[in-house]
């Protein structure tokens, strides 16, 4: 089941692995996309490196919260495989979302639009987050969306220092 016996609480695995799912999924993601266009300008491995993170990536995250909730010693076997593939599902879903842009638009134009269906995504989960907990969520989405961006410019500069530098 997805929620508890309460029907308006959804189950702690299942919140884990959504939110690390979409957190990593939107981070990632972009980070690669916006490294991998800046330095190469080349739709090809920007879509190689999605679709990658979206399998690989999925499951390395997947395994990742799988171990650190065998190691916390305190969830059911149950649990951990719920986190695990909610991980994994969620993971693999924003991912490949950030590919439809790439086989519509220019590879500037998708990029563009993935870093703010990507923004917008967050920015929506950082809500939801803040309203979970009852906390004013202006500080929640700020903090989430910040650390977005950080990872978006330095993963630009990345790129463009590779390609600048190797090519």
């Amino acid at each position: 089941m997805l929620f508890t016996e309460d029907k308006n609480m959804m189950k702690d695995s299942f919140k884990t692995g959504i939110g690390f799912g979409i957190t990593s999924g939107v981070i990632t993601t972009l980070g690669l996309m916006i490294g991998l266009s800046s330095g190469t300008e080349s739709v090809l491995a920007v879509v190689g490196g999605v679709l990658t993170i979206a399998i690989a990536d999925a499951f390395s995250d997947s395994l990742g919260v799988h171990v650190a909730k065998e190691f916390e010693n305190k969830h059911t076997t149950k649990e951990i495989w719920e986190s695990t593939l909610t991980t994994l599902l969620s993971k693999f879903f924003v991912a490949t979302t950030f590919m439809i842009p790439l086989f519509i638009f220019s590879l500037q134009t998708a990029v563009i639009i993935s870093t703010i269906w990507g923004l917008l995504l967050l920015g929506c989960f950082s809500y939801i987050i803040a309203m979970n907990r009852k906390v004013t969520p202006w500080h929640v989405v700020s903090e989430h969306m910040l650390i977005a961006i950080v990872v978006i410019i330095i993963s630009h500069y990345v790129g463009f220092f590779i390609r600048n530098t190797f090519i």
